[in-house]
């Protein structure tokens, strides 16, 4: 019987204690993990010889409150190779610690997962990205106050200050560019800026970001690209134009409008992992 967590463990071992739970559910060799963002769930359905566990069952997993986060992690095969896919995320903004954002990504690590895909939902900032549109990260701004390595360190987790050169990987871009080109698609790079939210953001604060140099704004993905740089995984961006940021367009936004273009652009999407996901290495 496996034994429980008590308040005295190390997050260290409340993470140990998160993998084992899941191996015991699927015994091969896991070699991607993939966090599918806002409406962009439905991929995890494909995958083959599927075995779903909710957040719940999951020691040290949190609860996914938002809408268009169905609060489950999938594990599955496509073409051979074993995934691990969360089907939404947990966010700052819900009220929980960067330390419960992050845990299932730690959980990746320990289950000795090297390749991470990361999806979200994002506002376009560059006018040259259309609602709908594809962008694969090629860096990031953290403007979220915070680091997920604050406080105490754990050296079994990975160094203390961690190279932040080269956080989604060059050769996992241009794979997914390769690939959204075979597919007829264009797929621009650009970088992602990260927001605690759950407000949108205004219209001055879009002009910020445009000078900054953001091409996109979201509330999620940099705590686990950071993480994910300290454990030594590899990591893919990829950010689904759901709506125009404040300003651009002179629109309202609304989390509905985020839901339906994912589900309008699922497919799409679902295609460029079916094809990337296997490559990653």
């Amino acid at each position: 019987m496996m034994s429980e967590m008590k308040p005295s463990d190390t997050m260290y071992e409340r993470v140990e204690h998160a993998a084992r739970s899941i191996r015991a559910r699927w015994t091969e060799d896991v070699r991607v993990g993939l966090v599918l963002g806002s409406g962009l769930g439905a991929f995890a359905d494909d995958l083959q010889e599927s075995v779903s566990l909710s957040y719940e069952e999951i020691p040290g997993f949190a609860r996914s409150t938002v809408e268009g986060h169905a609060g489950q992690l999938v594990l599955g095969k496509i073409e051979n190779v074993s995934v691990a896919a969360m089907q939404g995320r947990f966010h700052y903004y819900e009220g929980y610690s960067f330390e419960d954002v992050v845990f299932p990504i730690r959980t990746f690590g320990l289950l000795g997962i090297k390749s991470l895909v990361l999806t979200n939902a994002a506002g376009g900032i560059n006018v040259e990205l259309n609602q709908g549109a594809l962008m694969v990260i090629n860096d990031h701004l953290n403007l979220m106050h915070a680091s997920p390595l604050r406080g105490a360190h754990d050296a079994r987790f990975g160094a203390r200050f961690p190279d932040m050169t080269e956080v989604y990987a060059r050769d996992y871009q241009e794979i997914a560019v390769e690939e959204a080109h075979n597919m007829n698609l264009e797929l621009r790079r650009g970088i992602y800026a990260a927001l605690t939210g759950p407000s949108y953001e205004t219209p001055a604060e879009i002009r910020m970001l445009r000078t900054l140099g953001a091409d996109a704004v979201g509330m999620s993905t940099v705590p686990e690209a950071i993480v994910a740089r300290q454990m030594g995984i590899k990591v893919l961006g990829i950010s689904c134009i759901t709506n125009m940021a404040a300003g651009v367009i002179g629109e309202p936004i609304n989390h509905d409008e985020v839901i339906e273009t994912g589900a309008r652009v699922h497919e799409t999407f679902k295609e460029l992992l079916r094809r990337v996901i296997p490559r990653l290495q």
